[in-house]
């Protein structure tokens, strides 16, 4: 195995290793969280979720994002300048971050009390999302470059030293939820500072007209597209918060995290598919695809109904006794990843063509579907209604991504459609049944092992098959 590793191409072990440091991030995080939500209480791991969620939805301004969108794209374009072009993006951010500190300092109580943190907290705010974005554009040169012994580096040390640091300080700490904000600003700088004197270094300036006024261009349109997936996906969690209390958005954080495991598996499957997708929409062979959608989809369907039958002994192993009522919100939004994954199918065919005005309106109309029913529905029914919205709106998604796909295939592939919706309506209904009826029996344990026991003995029965296609997913980058 180790003289087959050191034959493969670089190109290989570079995606094998970005896939690792992939799974390092979101992994650790994942398995870290029984420790946090039994040093936190139920108010404390909401109010610290909800600070998370402000901080995803702020970076997007204070950033522009730039360490998504533009940074691949441009990387590529600029081929010849890539150091240039990288560290010309770096000087950009740092000018927009500075200029929003600024702002911020200047009317510091107003943001304060609009955010409900403190002033220590927002500081440490401002460093995470500094180091966050210049290890993001950083890591974005190393993977172009194929430089994955550095990145994976990197990453294990920010990765370790990030719960580590943060267990540490919030157990000696009465103010545990800025101790662990602090922990988390500390490492970052601490990991990742450096890399601001090595692009700069490598890309020697920091400001480049042409380069700036290209990345603004490119990534400023899309911010609304940036924002709705965020909203999407935690507005909710701070709406709870408003709404109810911060203990209830501790709980259906929780549940969230969770729900989040199968992230990692939807991120790592379409990391696979994704790059043949494309070639076959290149290729216009996109009748080709749906025997990998369809089994892709079902693969999807089956590991999150497995989360959703050991949804009650997955909070009893993350959190004590006051989160076990999440295990009702688990399903729903377990549902939500799959219709995630169904819709980023859809997608492909959009973004592949640029219809990026379409796919911008498509994510503000979701978003304010989602703000709107989660308004009403928190407010009527209680916080685990914020599981079935987010579920509402990602079938929303999916829908609309659909029809916007049909339109693509008939602007450029002759009308010729790569799905066949009644057998995607017919996997989406039996998913959501199944996930349903296993939540009805959360009440009484043995049904649902039996009923997970007779899922797993028909995996084993049909295992050559699902061998077989698993294998043909896993070979897509040879044909890409």
């Amino acid at each position: 195995m180790v003289e087959k590793y050191k034959s493969l191409p670089v190109q290989v072990k570079a995606s094998f290793w970005f896939l690792v440091c992939g799974f390092l991030q979101q992994g650790i995080s994942v398995i870290t969280t029984p420790i946090f939500t039994r040093i936190l209480s139920t108010e404390e791991y909401g109010q610290y979720s909800v600070f998370m969620s402000w901080y995803s939805i702020i970076i997007l301004f204070t950033t522009l994002n730039l360490a998504n969108g533009v940074i691949t794209q441009g990387l590529v374009k600029y081929d010849r300048e890539m150091d240039k072009f990288a560290s010309s993006l770096l000087g950009l951010m740092c000018f927009c971050v500075a200029c929003f500190f600024i702002i911020y300092i200047i009317s510091s109580d107003f943001w304060n009390n609009l955010f409900k943190v403190s002033k220590l907290q927002m500081s440490m705010m401002f460093i995470m999302m500094w180091t966050t974005t210049l290890f993001g554009i950083w890591s974005a040169v190393q993977k172009v470059k194929y430089k994955y012994k550095s990145l994976v580096i990197v990453t294990v040390i920010a990765a370790v030293c990030n719960p580590a640091v943060g267990i540490l300080m919030v157990m000696n700490s009465d103010d545990k939820v800025t101790s662990r904000i602090i922990g988390i600003a500390v490492v970052q700088l601490l990991c990742y500072s450096w890399l601001f004197a090595d692009l700069k270094k490598r890309g020697k300036i920091l400001f480049s007209k042409q380069i700036w006024k290209y990345a603004l261009s490119f990534n400023i349109p899309l911010i609304p597209h940036f924002l709705s997936q965020i909203i999407l996906s935690l507005a909710d969690r701070i709406m709870i918060r408003d709404i109810t209390t911060s203990s209830y958005a501790g709980i259906y954080s929780l549940a969230y995290s969770v729900a989040s495991i199968m992230m990692i598996f939807h991120t790592a499957l379409m990391s696979t598919i994704s790059p043949w997708i494309y070639a076959k929409i290149r290729n216009d062979e996109i009748s080709g695809i749906k025997s990998i959608a369809y089994f892709t989809l079902i693969l999807m369907a089956g590991v999150n109904l497995l989360l959703i039958g050991f949804a009650p002994e997955a909070i009893i192993l993350f959190a004590p006794d006051a989160y076990y009522e999440a295990i009702w919100s688990v399903p729903p939004i377990a549902m939500g990843s799959y219709f995630m994954y169904t819709y980023d199918l859809f997608a492909k065919f959009a973004f592949y063509h640029d219809q990026t005005i379409l796919i911008m309106v498509t994510s503000v109309l979701g978003a304010v579907l989602n703000l709107c029913l989660n308004w009403y529905c928190i407010h009527k029914f209680g916080y685990l209604a914020a599981a079935y919205t987010s579920l509402v709106c990602y079938i929303f998604y999916a829908i609309v991504h659909f029809l916007l796909m049909s339109r693509v295939c008939d602007k450029y592939h002759n009308g010729i459609k790569p799905y066949n919706l009644k057998i995607i309506i017919i996997i989406s209904l039996v998913f959501c049944l199944a996930g349903f009826g296993l939540m009805m029996t959360y009440a009484c344990p043995v049904i649902r092992y039996g009923l997970i026991t007779i899922g797993i003995v028909l995996g084993i029965i049909y295992r050559k098959k699902i061998i077989i296609l698993v294998q043909m997913v896993y070979h897509l980058r040879e044909e890409k």
